[in-house]
């Protein structure tokens, strides 16, 4: 403001922020040091701003002021700790909500206990109701079930092959038609478990007085530790009457005899009786559908919550009250989402609490029907029943909550978000087919770009499961109970025409009369048919099945417009479109070893690519076997975890793909599960056998777009001859991220849809998350050729790609290459057991288990026939539109249409016929991007360059030619400065790729520095490097470092002590897989974060030090930041703590603390020490090894649980993993 300077760093510590001060009191702050040249013999001090921390110069009073004299500051002016003690209550119930006394069961759901009103007993069925609501056995058994027993959210595998909601032959939950959307290279994803103390789930309920003043009122609130209310928590609430919480219920039912119209009505009088409630002074409003029963139909409680908070906020009332949502219809972590993301400030889900306790009950009703069958003595089990009943009861439903709860945690992170505050009311959805009507009513402002259904036909699908549920007013219940097995209702007892069973719609796997799969058995059958015999007939008749297909995606609402068809012959070769088929990223591990090299080898004999996935790559697979197949991928993928990802890796590919995100879980890092995790994958990715391994949720090095161009830029120095691109998955905003990854410099940008396959992900993110890939496709197509960017790069698709058609018309939307994984593992015998996340396929693709190993029989030769098959229909389909070459359709989405079709009609809860027509409205995929066609509409540059770029590598290359030519030492020395990147990288992909991962002999080249280094110095440095720094450097300093030695160390001449300042950035030794870092200072946030084999010893650390370790030897010579060694599952830490603040910051999950050590601990101990003097000449290091006899006491050692402790923590930690019963598969084949 002209007399203050300041800065401030996010509360993660994800942006970089470097200071220094000289002895004149000049203080310069920025993201990196060097941008400003400063005598280090006059500096005094050189710090960084820590995650949260502040720091301002006051050039009034000529005052430096730090974070905690900021902070104090303004602590001061106001008595803020004493308004808190008075003005923030709680509930008179446990943090959990913990019964006072014993609450029986009765009739499947809870009753009144000792006063404690909990859900109140209905007339209703507890069947009846989960009908009406949307409940499923699918979802009891599959969601509902686990979250109560286990408290997690259950995992899937191979992606969501269903209708969207909006095409669903089944009226979907309202839910459904929101998907969740996620950070992807403009801000990363924060990790809610590894980074657990950064996330608060901290809920406040009461009003908000005006943010122009403050005063003890603002304090008046009630604080709750989570949104997920207990069924006690919510009656203490719902008695709450004096201010400042004065609680009023509003029922979200309408009359079903109403019919349709009875919804948009009874939205009408909620909004207006919300308006007086608040009028009449009600501050907490409780929005219930309790009341349902057989007259009454619920309001979908996410529109009632979406229509009065905007409604409150039209009528400028909504800071004056809170909204608790009391719901029938929520029982998934997504659901709790989208109902705290439109402005619930708490859920209480009664009927999933109900259906948690039902279960619990029913397992004891079960084994003692068990035991009568038998003729056994079932008393003591009636007995347990009895007394242990209501323990059990409450214990499932903390399990619920906690499953919720952490599941919301998950959902969060995936933006970004770390507090519900931030999350509650922010909207970060895109909705997928709801009507204008709707979305500007209930949902203004979230991105909605097909329309869809508006409230006449949504009415229409709540009140048909309301009337399978209860019957149809003024029917007779017999003929009411005529719901079929064919359209998979619930069927009906014809005497009391009570629902007998929930539905099982088949929307999570197969069911022959449930939803309709894209991966179903005759599609499944008819595809090995087709690759097994090589015959194109046979895959005509499958692309036959898929084209006839109901329409589920939105590419089967679109067709092509009819041209004059060419000759055959005259269309461009199957071998030149085969080379646009990619099979996609598929990880060695989430694969067998077989299945990976069975299509690496296909592809590289048609000379295309196949993607290696985020698991490494075996180095056997350079060599070609005795046929001459070789088994390399061409295609390397760079993920958050850089399993394996070293110099070689790097040095032997065509491409590297950087993955930002996955299509089945975006915002969520890759995930194998311990079971698969055998000796040769943990070798490959330098981990311990049997321990899961779940990849960060960000790259470490990506918090921004500048983030990514640098990792483009490292990638590309460390390969020059290789491609880069970059993976995305399909969400609104996705074209401008991709025209920023054109100007990243990336070659290709690669559009994922949200239905894509997975080996192992959360079902809520499948079925959740992500959009399709033809709206990502039309928009990253779009925004790129508007800005003039589409010539510079290429653009790529995948997810659920199956025929010719599917290829044509993604490039008529901009697509030039076309990925496929699914479809190219069923082409090798998959049979969609869906069992991958298990370790049990059944025909050896997706497994480790070498029982089930031995019964792969795919062959390079299947995969050959399908991708050959695939660009033959091309072929015949640019012939019959009139086009020899698929060049000549890229980018043409003027060449489409919408296909007319008629719609489906909901009779008895499912939709058939033809009597509603599709309102889904195309326009935004089918708008072209230039009318005028003078800007390029696919590549026109091979490669996209960046111009003026300055390294100094070429001229280190050129100077280290005998040692690269002939073996001999060389000795060099460069001034640097911060403008000077990835030091040293090229250098080392130049020795890779001659000499492989073994390098040069120890101490080849040793080169020195002065100055400031840029970002990722000495990345990838490998064997026969040494890099020495004397100066300081930025941030991801030895990243990927994998045989070098680098060592940074402070000028003789400063006034300051290194090890009290910061002369390294944040992220340094990200992925390293051998090789030594000697640092001679502190460095900031995620030291050695996934490290897996190097050796470094510091002198301090920020905060999330050692995360993810999974190998190596770390020694820190000062004090560590918070959260020390989450995550860390391998490898050792030595910590020196004179003052034991060690135990305080270190993240007790995987680890344990030693201060004995053994003998031989304590002598690598003190030669790391020693040779950190002897590199660097540390005063610090020179202290301890004068002093050990003192000194080595004061050491902790940082120990990981052994694997199998390790291992059940992780297990802990991740999502429940979903068995498949035999009998399922069973009814498959």
């Amino acid at each position: 403001d002209g007399v203050v300077a300041g800065a401030v760093l996010d509360r993660n510590g994800l942006r970089p922020s470097r200071y220094k001060i000289d002895e004149d009191g000049l203080v310069v702050a920025a993201s990196e040091v060097g941008v400003f040249d400063m005598d280090d013999a006059r500096v005094i001090e050189k710090g960084r701003l820590g995650p949260g921390q502040m720091l301002a110069v006051d050039t009034a009073r000529r005052q430096i002021l730090t974070n905690d004299e900021l902070k104090r500051e303004v602590a001061e002016r106001r008595p803020y700790g004493e308004w808190l003690q008075k003005g923030i209550g709680s509930l008179d119930v446990g943090a959990k909500g913990e019964a006072r006394g014993a609450t029986p069961l009765v009739n499947g759901h809870v009753a009144e206990s000792n006063g404690q009103v909990s859900a109140t007993p209905s007339a209703s069925p507890l069947v009846a109701r989960q009908l009406a609501f949307g409940y499923t056995a699918e979802e009891v058994k599959f969601v509902v079930g686990p979250m109560g027993a286990e408290g997690k959210d259950p995992v899937w595998s191979m992606g969501d092959d269903t209708p969207m909601a909006a095409l669903s032959r089944v009226p979907r939950l309202f839910y459904t038609f929101f998907k969740q959307r996620f950070a992807q290279v403009t801000n990363p994803p924060i990790d809610p478990l590894r980074e657990a103390l950064v996330m608060s789930l901290r809920t406040l309920l009461g009003p908000r007085p005006t943010l122009l003043e403050e005063g003890p009122d603002h304090a008046r609130l009630l604080e709750l530790g989570s949104p997920i209310l207990s069924r006690d928590q919510m009656a203490a609430l719902a008695a709450l009457a004096e201010p400042p919480l004065v609680v009023r219920t509003l029922v979200t039912t309408f009359m079903a005899a109403d019919g349709p119209p009875g919804l948009r009505s009874g939205l009408d009088r909620l909004c207006g009786e919300a308006v007086a409630a608040v009028d009449g002074g009600a501050t907490l409003l409780v929005l219930s559908d309790r009341q349902l029963d057989a007259e009454q139909a619920a309001i979908p409680s996410l529109m009632a919550v979406g229509a009065v908070h905007h409604h409150l906020i039209r009528v400028g009332r909504r800071m004056r009250v809170d909204l608790v949502v009391e719901s029938g219809d929520a029982w998934d972590v997504h659901h709790f989402a989208t109902l705290i993301g439109y402005g619930a400030a708490a859920v209480h889900p009664w009927l999933a609490l109900e259906t948690v306790a039902h279960a619990v009950d029913e397992g004891y009703r079960s084994r003692i029907e068990l035991g009568q069958r038998r003729r056994e003595d079932v008393s003591a089990l009636e007995v347990e029943r009895r007394e242990q009943g209501p323990a059990r009861l409450r214990e499932a439903e903390l399990s619920f909550q906690q499953a919720a709860e952490n599941g919301l945690l998950k959902i969060m992170s995936k933006m970004g978000i770390s507090t519900v505050s931030s999350y509650r009311g922010a909207q970060i959805f895109e909705i997928l087919g709801l009507a204008h009507e709707v979305v500007s009513r209930c949902f203004q402002g979230t991105p909605s770009r097909i329309g869809g259904l508006g409230f006449q036909e949504i009415a229409e699908d709540l009140l048909a499961r309301h009337h399978a549920a209860y019957g149809v007013p003024g029917h007779d219940s017999a003929v009411s109970s005529q719901a079929s097995e064919g359209n998979g209702l619930a069927t009906r007892d014809p005497r009391t025409a009570i629902p007998a069973k929930l539905p099982d719609y088949g929307f999570i796997r197969y069911r022959r009369d449930g939803e309709y799969h894209a991966y179903n058995p005759l599609v499944v059958r008819a595809l090995h048919k087709a690759t097994i015999g090589g015959d194109y007939e046979d895959y005509q008749q499958y692309s036959s099945l898929v084209q006839s297909r109901v329409p589920m995606t939105l590419r089967d609402l679109i067709d092509f417009q009819s041209g004059t068809p060419v000759p055959l012959r005259e269309v461009e070769s199957v071998e030149s479109i085969r080379r646009r088929f990619i099979s996609t990223a598929m990880s060695l591990g989430a694969l067998s070893p077989e299945a990976h090299r069975t299509l690496a080898v296909a592809m590289n004999r048609i000379g295309s690519r196949s993607n290696s996935g985020e698991g490494g790559e075996d180095p056997a697979n350079y060599v070609a076997d005795a046929n001459g197949d070789v088994g390399h991928n061409r295609i390397k993928q760079v993920a958050s975890a850089r399993f394996g990802v070293t110099a070689e890796y790097l040095a032997m590919a065509d491409e590297l793909e950087i993955k930002m995100a996955q299509g089945s879980k975006p915002g969520e890092g890759g995930q194998l599960p311990g079971i698969k995790v055998n000796e040769t994958i943990a070798r490959l990715r330098h981990a311990v056998p049997g321990i899961s391994l779940i990849s960060p949720p960000p790259h470490h090095d990506i918090y921004s777009i500048e983030d990514l161009a640098q990792l483009i830029y490292d990638l590309k120095q460390a390969n020059p001859r290789a491609r880069v691109g970059v993976k995305l998955v399909a969400e609104a905003g996705v074209g401008t991220i991709a025209a920023g990854v054109c100007k990243a410099y990336a070659d290709y940008v690669l559009i994922s849809g949200h239905d894509g396959g997975t080996g192992a992900s959360p079902l809520s993110s499948i079925k959740n998350a992500g959009c399709p890939w033809e709206l990502g496709l039309a928009e990253t197509q779009q925004v790129l050729v508007m800005n003039d960017l589409r010539g510079r790069i290429r653009v790529r698709t995948d997810g659920g790609l199956k025929t010719g058609r599917d290829v044509v018309l993604a490039a008529m939307l901009g697509a030039e290459e076309f990925g496929f994984g699914t479809a190219a593992v069923v082409a090798i015998g998959c049979d969609m057991a869906r069992a991958c996340h298990l370790n049990t396929c059944p025909t050896g693709i997706a497994t480790q288990d070498p029982k089930y190993r031995a019964k792969f029989e795919g062959t390079a030769e299947m995969a050959i026939h399908y991708f050959t098959h695939l660009a033959m229909e091309v072929r015949e389909i640019l012939a019959s539109l009139g086009f020899r070459k698929l060049d000549e359709v890229i980018g043409r989405p003027e060449l489409l249409i919408a296909r007319p079709l008629p719609g489906p009609e909901v009779t008895n809860g499912a939709r058939a016929g033809t009597g509603r027509p599709w309102t889904l409205d195309l326009s935004a995929i089918l708008a072209p991007a230039d009318p005028s066609g003078s800007r390029p509409r696919l590549h026109v540059v091979d490669r996209n360059v960046r111009p003026n770029d300055t390294s100094l590598d070429p001229q280190i290359i050129r100077d280290a030619q005998e040692a690269l030519e002939r073996g001999k030492r060389v000795r060099l020395s460069y001034s640097i400065q911060n403008a000077h990147r990835a030091v040293g990288t090229r250098l080392a992909g130049e020795i890779a790729r001659r000499f492989g991962s073994a390098g040069l002999p120890e101490d080849t080249i040793e080169v020195r520095f002065r100055g400031s280094a840029g970002q990722s110095f000495g990345a990838w440095a490998t064997n026969g490097m040494r890099l020495i720094l004397e100066g300081e450097a930025n941030d991801y300093l030895g990243k990927g470092l994998c045989g070098g030695e680098i060592v940074l160390m402070a000028p003789a001449d400063v006034r300051f002590k290194p090890h009290e300042n910061v002369i390294v950035g944040n992220t340094v030794l990200y992925g390293a897989t051998s090789g030594t870092l000697f640092v001679n200072g502190r460095a900031g946030e995620r030291f050695a974060v996934r490290n897996s084999g190097a050796t470094a010893v510091v002198e301090g650390l920020g905060d999330h030090g050692c995360e993810y370790m999974t190998g190596g030897v770390v020694v820190v010579l000062g004090e560590v930041g918070r959260n020390f060694a989450a995550g860390m599952s391998n490898g050792t830490a030595f910590v020196l703590d004179p003052d034991s603040l060690l135990p305080s910051r270190y993240n007790p999950e995987m680890v344990s603390l030693e201060r004995t050590m053994s003998l031989e601990d304590l002598e690598l101990l003190y030669s790391l020490v020693r040779a950190h003097f002897e590199k660097t000449g540390s005063a610090r290091a020179q202290e301890i090894v004068d002093t050990w006899d003192y000194y080595r006491t004061q050491f902790w050692k940082v120990v990981p649980y052994p694997p199998a402790q390790a291992s059940a923590a992780v297990e802990h930690a991740e999502p429940q993993q979903q068995q498949v019963p035999e009998a399922e598969a069973a009814e498959r084949a």
